[in-house]
């Protein structure tokens, strides 16, 4: 199933914090002393990936004649997003260096060999595991060795990065988690402003995620990040800066990233001396919410205020920061210059002179998009939030509109304390702003990537089939030929064998039963595909008649998973009558248990890979369905509960409020027939693990309390 390329990481991640966690422990250090060595070693395991990636490519390329056989060089690496790591850096190195090594000092060592060849990474890289002892140095690098993660993908390696960022901000190693900003939030604002050339900045960026994602989108539209952006950023903690330029290096990327309180310091000038104020083509930030007792006295002059201050109290401070941000965001912007960031959601309707600078915002024309965001999507807290989009270049017939966006029953649970987007609910959302701006090929563009989609999984299905099929009939072939055996012994008994018999029996029939719907909905897939596999729909009227083509086998994939969990449960059964029975001396030497226990193990694993392989075209075929539903003519138009294009008339009757749920309305309830038990149950069980975990921690804080009092 493609619907998730990264749907096992999470598996790896939770291994590998584990252990880490497990070495922090024995070290006796705090989660601040240990975060950013242990970041190092991912960065090091990251680099030296990317190294021999590139490596292999511009050999590759050299083998091809597409480059010259010479000695390589830094930028040879560096158009492929990679360092040229020194050999004293690679990961493999250090792994290999002689048992009784100084291992803190040859990290040490790595770390400033790689600082000196990349000048944008000096003195960030962490150089304090001398306070570790070699052992557990070596414990760590081996954490970060294994057959997966010596090959994983730039992707994959920066979602684990991005994990381990977000466990040490619950851990209140950085600031309660303020460098960080869920991956979900940071796509959507990426999706609607889509930073693709010239200046992005981030005067608060944290860990430099919004770079990042950045990055990510400008190399999905084919082009080079280098060639296309400049990044700049402020933050105001230089521990929380080294972690910006490591992600950023980590990525393959550059930006000039300063220190700097941004509520005071407007810090950058681009090359030429001009200030970034007023000339950003894109601003993105997740800042700090409800920030306090700003000094109204240092900023009242200050040109990025153009609205004027927000409320000074009679301390001459600034009693909530929220607007001092949100003026910054807009006066950075250039002519046609796009912002996007996070706010609280207390922002959009605060009143007094808060107010009254959102009635100056909305006049200029700029407000673009409003996204309500649920609670439960940051890691560190669980309010609600809102994204905020500005736009200095909307047409002059869209100025008065603002796009009111209630993202909050858009969600999907990752753990009891955590939601975000999955890759097409973020897709969805984005095709919403589309058709807003006027974008309707673009939306059509979506739908016809998910039939794209829908024959690409529908065509896998068979073969996924065929596998289970295999390891079934074998399964069944055996317990079958056991109970022929049984027939000419004395013991067991025949009411003793005859609930095998009659197990096999029902068996017999189920796969009957399950023969006849395969084979008619593999022929139904066959039939759409070979109609539109070659040819996906591109107009609203036929995506809409192969929506209604694909239906009914939508519906039929639902069945046959539940005939295939019915077939794996039936073996199952006929599995633990056999065990039975096999207590039985005579029936031990006929009955192979050991091979029947792997084969039904091994039938498990195949149920769940055709499971999931039945339910990816209907999940695809979903989104169709949520978008056509929606958007039936694939024109914008106000969805209760969802969206609603208001004009500045109505803006100002709701006192200026930005609030997207008191325009959109109330969704009408809807009777969930899709609705997913088996994930319902997961949900559970990822909620009981999490109690669990949670149980078991502090049941050992108690009992570390406890001793340390005698």
């Amino acid at each position: 199933m493609t619907a998730d390329p990264l749907h096992n990481i999470t598996q790896i991640e939770s291994s590998l914090w584990e252990a880490a966690d497990q070495l922090r422990a024995n070290s006796k250090l705090t989660s601040s002393e240990y975060c950013m060595p242990v970041l190092g070693v991912i960065f090091l395991r990251h680099a030296s990936n990317r190294y021999e990636a590139a490596l292999k490519a511009i050999e590759a390329d050299q083998a091809a004649g597409k480059m010259p056989k010479r000695a390589l060089v830094k930028s040879d690496f560096i158009k492929r997003r990679a360092l040229m790591l020194p050999e004293s850096a690679h990961y493999e190195t250090l792994l290999k260096l002689p048992t009784g090594t100084n291992l803190g000092g040859a990290l040490v060592d790595a770390m400033n060999a790689i600082e000196a060849d990349f000048t944008p990474l000096a003195g960030q890289l962490p150089k304090d595991y001398d306070r570790f002892e070699s052992r557990l140095l070596e414990d760590l690098l081996r954490c970060f060795d294994n057959a997966t993660l010596r090959t994983a993908s730039g992707d994959v390696f920066g979602r684990i990065y991005e994990y381990f960022l977000m466990k040490f901000a619950m851990q209140g190693a950085q600031d309660n988690g303020e460098f960080f900003t869920p991956p979900s939030l940071v796509q959507t604002i990426v999706g609607v402003i889509e930073p693709d050339h010239g200046v992005v900045f981030d005067p608060a960026c944290g860990s430099g995620g919004m770079f990042v994602q950045s990055s990510h989108f400008i190399e999905h539209e084919g082009q080079e990040t280098s060639k296309r952006v400049t990044f700049y950023g402020q933050e105001k903690t230089a521990t929380t800066i080294r972690l910006a330029k490591m992600n950023l290096a980590v990525h393959g990327l550059e930006g000039d990233i300063r220190e700097a309180n941004s509520f005071y310091d407007d810090v950058h000038r681009l090359p030429e001396g001009r200030p970034l104020w007023g000339n950003c083509d894109f601003v993105m930030a997740n800042p700090p919410f409800n920030v306090d007792m700003v000094d109204a006295e240092r900023i009242k002059d200050d040109r990025r205020l153009p609205f004027g201050l927000p409320g000074v109290n009679k301390q001459k401070k600034v009693g909530n920061g929220n607007y001092l941000w949100i003026s910054y965001f807009h006066s950075y912007l250039g002519e046609k210059g796009r912002a996007g960031f996070v706010m609280s959601s207390q922002a959009s309707s605060a009143g007094h002179g808060e107010a009254e600078v959102r009635r100056k915002l909305v006049e200029t024309g700029d407000v673009d998009v409003m996204v309500a965001i649920r609670s439960n999507f940051f890691y560190t807290r669980t309010v609600p939030c809102e994204l905020w989009f500005f736009d200095k270049g909307k047409p002059e017939e869209s100025r008065d509109r603002v796009l009111m966006l209630d993202a909050r029953n858009v969600y999907r649970k990752v753990t009891r304390k955590i939601y975000d987007f999955s890759l097409e609910q973020l897709a969805n959302l984005t095709a919403i702003v589309w058709l807003y701006r006027g974008q309707q090929a673009r939306f059509l563009g979506l739908v016809k990537s998910y039939f794209v989609h829908i024959c690409e999984e529908a065509a896998a299905i068979p073969g996924e089939l065929e596998v289970f099929e295999k390891t079934l009939a074998e399964l069944y072939g055996q317990l079958a030929a056991l109970a022929d055996s049984l027939k000419g012994l004395d013991e067991p008994k025949p009411e003793q064998t005859a609930p095998l018999t009659e197990a096999l029996a029902e068996w017999a029939a189920a796969t009957a039963a399950y023969r006849g719907d395969r084979e008619a909905l593999v022929k139904a897939l066959a039939t759409f595909g070979a109609y539109y596999a070659a040819t996906p729909p591109t107009i609203n009227l036929d995506q809409h008649a192969a929506r209604e083509l694909f239906e009914p086998s939508a519906e039929k994939t639902k069945g046959l998973v539940k005939q295939v969990d019915l077939l794996y449960k039936l073996a199952a059964r006929g599995g633990q009558l056999a065990q039975a029975l096999s207590a039985v001396e005579a029936v031990a030497k006929l009955h192979d248990r050991k091979q029947a226990s792997k084969r039904l193990k091994q039938l498990d694993e195949e149920r769940k890979a055709a499971v999931e392989q039945l339910k990816a075209a209907a999940y695809f075929h979903r989104q169709v369905v949520w978008l056509q539903d929606r958007f039936p003519e694939a024109a914008m138009r106000a969805v209760p509960g969802l969206c609603k294009v208001v004009d500045r008339t109505e803006i100002e009757a709701a006192d200026w409020s930005l609030t997207p749920g008191r325009y959109v309305g109330v969704a009408p309830p809807e009777v969930d027939e899709d609705f997913d038990f088996e994930q319902a149950l997961r949900d559970i069980h990822v909620e009981l693990a999490d109690l669990n975990q949670e149980a078991v921690e502090l049941a050992a804080r108690i009992q570390g309390n406890f001793e340390e009092m005698f």
